[in-house]
């Protein structure tokens, strides 16, 4: 992963927030407003020190606003200090209580905004990503890192602008005073910048650390919950628990270190701040009993100072914190930045309903891990045809219809659909010609009907019911207590597996796709069940392209044309009527007595 530098990171932060630059500019002057009201926060100690306990005149601002009319005495000194210092508090919580409203505002409609473009980019990444990284990678960097651009935008850029122009009022009006005060509280600027600077590389980098291993221990929380029956049915509870408190123990180390390294320099930090005010009070002292200042004034002056150092010392301390959120938005950018292996041509041909004519010419395809999927695959079939595809599991059956879906492109030769290669039609219009029912069919935490209208969300109720009659599934759905409104609960866990797939299969007769692809739907269900099924897939393929995958040769009888696939090869092209008969021993035979590949 290659590294940004600040200034191009700083950059894309600021590109990002764009559309909420109006709103952070309003916070930014409403945040402003803490500068005049700290400056007159230390105002009534001095009033009351000076003019209420002593003889001094009141300073000349409140000279201006005091009434001509009225006597300035002890007593009268006193009260002004008093009223004003409950309005000048009362001033400064109205000001934080707006600030607080517009910085949560505006910072979680940036940080919809940031979210909602990762998560639209990680459904644009091939599989290939995906199957690389991991599902929880990408959760990680959506749900978790993302929430660092709210952090640095709203909760660090206001403060750090507002700090630093609070840092030269503050200076300005300390060097009216005493300009030798001024000189002792700017000098040790320079040394808090070094510090920030010496420790920056180190807290970003253990702050990596620290998010890569809290990511792989949610990849182990995930992993578990989804194979939770598994888990439970082999007792290994306490294996599992143990493989995440390993990896969680990483992630408590590298915090860990992360804090160490964070206190260190708030230490360095606070050590610095503190032997300025000390060398401030020293020569402020000095300055009092030479009579160059009186008591109220540097009582004024160490008030500023406070509110000096504070700003410099919010610049240093949240410079620590802010390296961990640098961390985190690298990571999201990282996931914007990756480019989908499937791209999509600028000039792609628009397709509305394909005929289903498909062409697949010397097709390769090898994966990343550089094992060889398929190996220079020909094949060609007419519109409407019947294609099962027959071989061990492993064989690159699923790959080579992932290669018609075009979630993978072959790493050699070409496939045509309708004598276009399938790299020029956009990506929408070629998916959506085809309907997919898997082994494993995956139904989403809603109701059934929700599932079923997932392939066309604009479908009436009327469609809906014709598809599951279609599936031979209405009467089953009918005849529970809410019916089409019945909740499946998470990945249809509360359906058998033969009604999750005929509610796929529903799913497939409603999209009514042109070229229909089923992989190995009745491999996990009874006899009873797949020959309901088996009846349903019969009517959806009726007038469809379709390709019926099976390790099984008896669901393919149905089928005009049969392509067995041996270690990604294909071996030869039967009908049905030479092989039906035998079930795993006829693909074994085929596989030995044919050494040739033929088209279809």
């Amino acid at each position: 992963m290659t590294r940004p530098c600040d200034t191009v990171l700083y950059r894309r932060l600021f590109q990002q927030a764009r559309p909420c630059w109006s709103h952070i500019a309003a916070l930014f002057l409403l945040s402003m407003l803490a500068s005049p009201l700290a400056l007159l926060m230390p105002l009534p100690l001095k009033i009351a020190v000076d003019s209420g306990l002593g003889s001094h005149p009141l300073p000349r601002l409140v000279r201006a606003l005091w009434p001509s009319t009225a006597p300035v005495t002890p007593a009268s000194a006193l009260i002004f200090a008093a009223a004003l210092l409950i309005v000048v508090t009362i001033l400064t919580q109205l000001q934080n209580l707006a600030v607080s409203m517009l910085q949560t505002y505006t910072g979680e409609k940036l940080l919809l905004q940031f979210r909602a473009e990762l998560f639209r980019q990680v459904q644009r990444l091939s599989l290939s990503y995906h199957d690389a990284k991991g599902t929880v990678d990408s959760l990680y960097r959506v749900q978790t890192d993302a929430a660092s651009i709210q952090s640095i935008t709203v909760d660090y850029l206001v403060p750090f602008s507002k700090s630093s122009l609070t840092l030269v009022g503050m200076f300005y009006v300390t060097a009216r005073i005493d300009w030798q005060l001024a000189l002792v509280a700017l000098f040790i600027s320079p040394i808090l910048y070094a510090v920030s600077k010496i420790y920056r590389r180190g807290l970003r980098r253990s702050s990596r650390e620290a998010k890569a291993y809290d990511s792989s221990a949610l990849a182990v929380v995930q992993e578990v919950l989804g194979a939770i029956r598994v888990v439970q049915a082999f007792g290994r509870e306490d294996t599992e628990q143990e493989r995440f408190v390993r990896h969680s123990t990483q992630g408590m180390r590298a915090r860990l270190h992360l804090a160490w390294v964070e206190g260190r320099f708030s230490l360095a930090i606070g050590l610095t701040s503190a032997i300025g005010t000390a060398v401030a009070l020293f020569v402020g002292v000095r300055q009092v009993q030479l009579g160059a200042l009186t008591l109220g004034e540097l009582l004024l002056v160490m008030g500023y100072l406070a509110q000096l150092y504070e700003p410099m010392k919010t610049l240093g301390k949240k410079s620590a914190s802010l390296q961990g959120h640098l961390a985190s938005v690298e990571r999201a950018f990282y996931l914007l930045d990756q480019t989908p292996d499937v791209i999509e041509k600028p000039n792609a041909r628009s397709i509305v309903r394909a005929t289903g004519g498909i062409i697949c010419q010397n097709v390769s395809f090898d994966y990343p891990s550089e094992r060889h999927a398929l190996t220079h695959i020909s094949f060609e079939v007419e519109p409407g045809a019947r294609v099962g595809i027959a071989g061990v599991t492993g064989a690159g059956k699923s790959t080579l219809v992932n290669l018609l879906l075009r979630f993978y492109d072959p790493t050699e030769g070409r496939i045509f659909l309708d004598g276009v290669d399938l790299r020029d039609y956009k990506l929408a219009d070629l998916r959506n010609q085809s309907a997919i029912v898997t082994q494993d069919p995956l139904l989403f935490s809603c109701s059934i009907a929700e599932n079923i209208a997932y392939a066309r969300p604009a479908a009436s109720v009327q469609e809906i019911i014709a598809a599951t009659k279609a599936a031979n599934i209405h009467e089953f759905i009918e005849n529970l207590p809410a019916g089409y409104e019945t909740q499946v609960g998470e990945r249809g866990v509360r359906l058998s597996g033969g009604e999750r797939q005929r509610i796929a299969l529903a799913r497939a007769f409603l999209k009514d796709a042109p070229i229909l692809i089923l992989d190995e739907p009745t491999s996990a269900v009874d006899l009873e069940t797949e020959a309901v099924i088996m009846d349903a897939m019969r009517n959806l393929m009726q007038g469809r392209t379709s390709f019926l995958i099976s390790h099984r040769l008896s669901p393919l009888k149905d089928c005009d044309t049969i392509l067995r696939i041996d270690q990604g090869r294909l071996i030869c092209v039967t009908s049905p009527k030479f092989s039906i008969g035998s079930d795993e021993p006829a693909v074994g035979a085929a596989a030995a007595s044919s050494g040739r590949q033929t088209n279809a």
